[in-house]
Formats: C-alpha cells, structure tokens, sequence
C-alpha cells in the first residue's frame, strides 16, 4: 500500500482530510476513499482501510462531542437499529471494481454539498424523529455504508438538519456514533467474508489521529474552518470526476 507513487504527499494531506472531518463529528470514510482514488489505491484496499480509518477518527470526535454534552441517545437509537445489522450485511458482499467506483462517486456528492454548506443547515425548530422514520434512513444508509466502507455520516448528518430532527453540534455527535457503529459492522463483516487488513494501514491510522483528536477537539468547542473545507471539497470533485471516467 505504501509503495504507492506520491504516498508522502498522500500521508500529508491524510491528517488535514480527518481534521477536517472530525471537526464537524465525521470519521472521513468518503475524504480517505477520495485520496485513495487520486492516488491510485487499489480498489480492494480502499473499503477496509477507510473503514478501519473511520473507527479510530469517529471515535475520537465523538468522545469530544460527548464529553461537551452534545450527544442525544433518543435521536441516535432509531437510526442505530437497522443499519448495524444492514451496515455488516453490506461489509460481506462484493461489488466489482468499475461498479464500486461509480457508486463512490455519486455518494462523493453528498460529501461535496456538505462541505459546501449547500444543504443541511440549522433551524431552530426541532421535530421529533419517528422510529419508522429512524429504521428507514439508517438502514439504507447502514446498507451503502457497509457495501462501499463509508460510516454514512456525510449522508445522515444534513438529512438530520433538512428534516429538522436535531441541532448542528446534536447532528454531529448522533453522527459520530452512528459512523463508529456501522464502521465496525461494516468491518466485520468484511473480515468475516475474507477481507485481510494490511498492516500498513494501521500507520495511516496514528497519522490520521493527529487531525482526528484536533479536529474533534476545536470542532466540538468552535472553529470557523470554511476556507479549508472548500479546499476539501475541490479535492473531493476531482476525485469523483476520476472515478466516474476511468
């Protein structure tokens, strides 16, 4: 995995891409699967990695979003229900290379307008989430999150704020957890469908670390990180240019 060409510049940009996601309460899974692609990963590495990448940063952004009471448990338990058991069943199925890609890419868009800011913003009006409601989104969303080794926070996180089910910083640390459990489920299952982790990506796993625990540090407290995050989301589009064309 390391031999791969421009991998200093890949473990660069590494902890920007998990500050800046940690800091809004996300793991990265869909920043990690973007640079992977841009530097040419091989598509059987991508999903375990960015999955075992995205447990370790999570994890951390949510313990900083908990700790500062931001954490509702009555809004993540409907969600959790459905897409642990869905997130493994998708971490045992393989999908061939250019499908797997294509899917990457669409899901990337969610990861883009996200960055941009161009949907999910904060009301002041705050509904109740129906269980229907909460089994429904997280088991589709468990489901892709598994399938192509996303945490589905990028996903889960505006559709919270569009449907005004929760506050910004509520939203994050809902999503924090969310993304740790169906990383792991995820994970599992692709362990236990045969997937082997290389042990080069426990390396990528301390570095990511360094912008995880800052990332979750000043995002559950207060950044202003606009600028960086359209930076990110530049970053994002070429990588989802790529792998929709080649």
């Amino acid at each position: 995995m390391l031999q791969t060409e421009n991998i200093y510049l890949f473990l660069f940009i590494l902890p920007i891409v998990s500050f800046l996601y940690s800091s809004v309460g996300h793991g990265g899974a869909s920043g990690y699967l973007a640079l992977m692609a841009l530097f040419s990963f091989a598509p059987e590495s991508m999903k375990p990695t960015a999955l075992l990448l995205n447990i370790f940063v999570a994890g951390i952004s949510f313990y900083y979003y908990y700790k500062a009471g931001y954490f509702n448990k009555k809004l993540f338990i409907p969600f959790a229900i459905a897409s642990i058991p869905l997130a493994y069943l998708g971490g045992t199925l393989e999908v061939e290379a250019s499908v797997y890609k294509k899917i990457l890419a669409v899901l990337l868009i969610f990861a883009i307008l996200k960055m941009l800011n161009v949907f999910g913003k904060e009301k002041d009006t705050i509904k109740q989430v129906k269980l229907w409601q909460g089994l429904l989104v997280g088991g589709i969303i468990g489901f892709f999150s598994g399938l192509i080794g996303i945490g589905g926070g990028i996903i889960l996180t505006p559709i919270i704020l569009l449907l005004h089910w929760g506050k910004m910083k509520e939203a994050a640390a809902v999503s924090a957890l969310f993304i740790w459990v169906n990383s792991a489920a995820g994970l599992i299952g692709q362990v236990s469908s045969g997937v082997t982790i290389e042990k080069e990506s426990f390396l990528l796993v301390l570095i990511a670390l360094i912008g995880g625990v800052l990332g979750g540090y000043y995002g559950s407290k207060r950044i202003n990180n606009q600028r960086l995050r359209y930076i990110l989301a530049f970053v994002l589009i070429i990588a989802c240019a790529k792998l929709m064309f080649t």
